[in-house]
């Protein structure tokens, strides 16, 4: 729990108002009354729905020392604790508090962002890093305005590396919020459609991506995919005196893997360690190319900071992976993949090869639910999931959703005969029940809005 005294609550803040003392010192930071601490200052965050500052008295009830609200706060009558007003909004004074407390650690923290496998290559470069470190990472994927804030104050002693995600819905966000984390390492994983609604085009995400390059100091290292052409060029938005290591696949890179061998449960690969480097056989826990070469960005982190072969290894060894990535568990005489905490066209491509390469073509279902937030481009990218569905040898389809008919059509049109559409969850399962054999492998993948996995719950 990260403690500050009023002094340095107002240093962290720089524009900010003591309206009424009653205590200096804080043990704990918290925007959730339900989360109250003996002792804690309390953060009035505001949204569109909700307005924390109606929560004060009720916080300073519940213990908190002190309460922390913007200057549109209406202060009536006195409050039984310390009330702290900040010169703007409080979301902003909660990232000042964070930025303040990661200031306290002389660790390297590494932030990592993508179009896709942000929170796959989070898990995978923490448990690489855990051979050596005591590490803290994102929880789930807390990576916005609010969840990254609440990953840095949660830092302690005992931490000797961080391994954050910062996510972004639009140009500016991760320049924003990566000087809250002052990463020492940016990992750019990869650059696709996600958010083509929001952003317009590709060229204006890989802008968006590119700002993390930017925000890595002099003395810093960047770690960019060398087989996606838009992260590979962002070597050129480096800052003088910023080191770049490549990672790939396919091109030439620092960190390369190659002789990729999948056992139905694992993969074990051939990896490169620098350019006319040591090269080691190295296993994750995870199927698919495009999960070697999340590890692959995990190795180059591990390698930026001095670990050996021995090290990384043992590392991935370690994974505890972030639920609902491609996660696979056996349901009654089924294999199932759940894959459904969200999707774009990028990682169903991803997973539909993968799911083709480990059934090799006998009893593959795809479960698959609608791509959000993909603006003019929705239909042809449905369409095209189809077509690659058809391509990787499913013997059957199942979508959801009204996005989901065109991946139907998609489908139907590349060849694939049994294709099913289906509007709600309770009757993708009750489609599931009629066609699953034995032994089938049956894999679920939309956007987040779509909660595949209810459909595995209804099974």
């Amino acid at each position: 729990m990260p403690s500050f005294t009023l002094d340095e609550v107002m240093q962290a803040l720089g524009t900010a108002t003591v309206l009424e003392e009653k205590l200096q010192n804080f043990r704990d930071v918290v925007t959730d009354t339900r989360k109250i601490t003996e002792g804690a200052l309390f953060v009035a965050l505001k949204g569109e729905r909700f307005n924390g500052e109606n929560f004060a008295k009720d916080a300073i009830e519940k213990g908190a020392a002190g309460v922390l609200v913007s200057n549109g706060f209406a202060y009536g009558e006195p409050l039984q604790g310390t009330v702290i007003m900040f010169d703007g909004d409080t979301q902003t004074a909660y990232q000042l508090l964070a930025r303040f407390h990661r200031r306290r650690f002389d660790i390297p923290v590494i932030a990592i962002t993508g179009s896709n496998g942000k929170t796959t290559t989070k898990d995978l470069t923490a448990a690489v890093l855990s051979a050596k470190f005591n590490v803290l990472k994102t929880q789930a994927n807390f990576n916005n305005e609010i969840g990254l804030p609440l990953t840095l104050l949660q830092l302690n002693k005992s931490h000797e590396a961080a391994v954050v995600e910062i996510g972004m819905r639009g140009l500016h966000q991760i320049e924003a919020l990566a000087p809250m984390a002052e990463p020492d390492i940016g990992i750019i994983t990869n650059v696709g459609e996600t958010h083509i609604e929001l952003l317009g085009s590709i060229e204006n995400i890989a802008q968006a991506k590119g700002e993390m390059a930017e925000a890595i100091p002099a003395g810093g290292t960047l770690i960019i995919n060398n087989d996606n052409p838009y992260t590979a060029a962002m070597y050129k938005k480096a800052k003088p005196g910023v080191k770049v290591i490549t990672f790939g696949l396919e091109k030439d890179a620092d960190i390369k893997a190659s002789d990729i061998v999948s056992d139905g449960s694992s993969t074990t690969f051939k990896c490169q360690l620098g350019k006319g480097g040591a090269a080691c056989m190295l296993t994750i826990p995870m199927l698919g190319n495009h999960n070697v070469a999340n590890a692959l960005a995990a190795v180059a982190a591990g390698y930026a900071l001095g670990l050996n072969t021995m090290e990384i290894a043992q590392g991935l060894d370690s994974l505890e992976m972030t639920g609902m990535r491609f996660e696979t568990s056996r349901k009654g005489n089924v294999n199932i993949i759940n894959d459904a905490y969200n999707a774009s066209p990028m990682s169903m491509e991803a997973a539909l090869r993968t799911l083709g390469e480990i059934t090799k073509g006998k009893g593959a279902i795809a479960v698959l639910g609608d791509m959000l937030e993909l603006g003019d481009v929705a239909v042809s990218a449905h369409e095209k999931v189809g077509q690659q569905a058809a391509e990787a040898g499913v013997k059957a389809l199942v979508t959801l959703g009204q996005l989901g008919e065109k991946i139907a059509a998609g489908a139907k049109a590349a060849g694939l005969a049994e294709v099913y559409t289906t509007s709600t969850h309770a009757e993708a399962a009750e489609v599931l029940k009629t066609i699953v054999k034995p032994e089938d492998t049956v894999l679920f993948k939309g956007s987040r809005g779509m909660q595949m996995e209810k459909i595995i719950e209804l099974l």
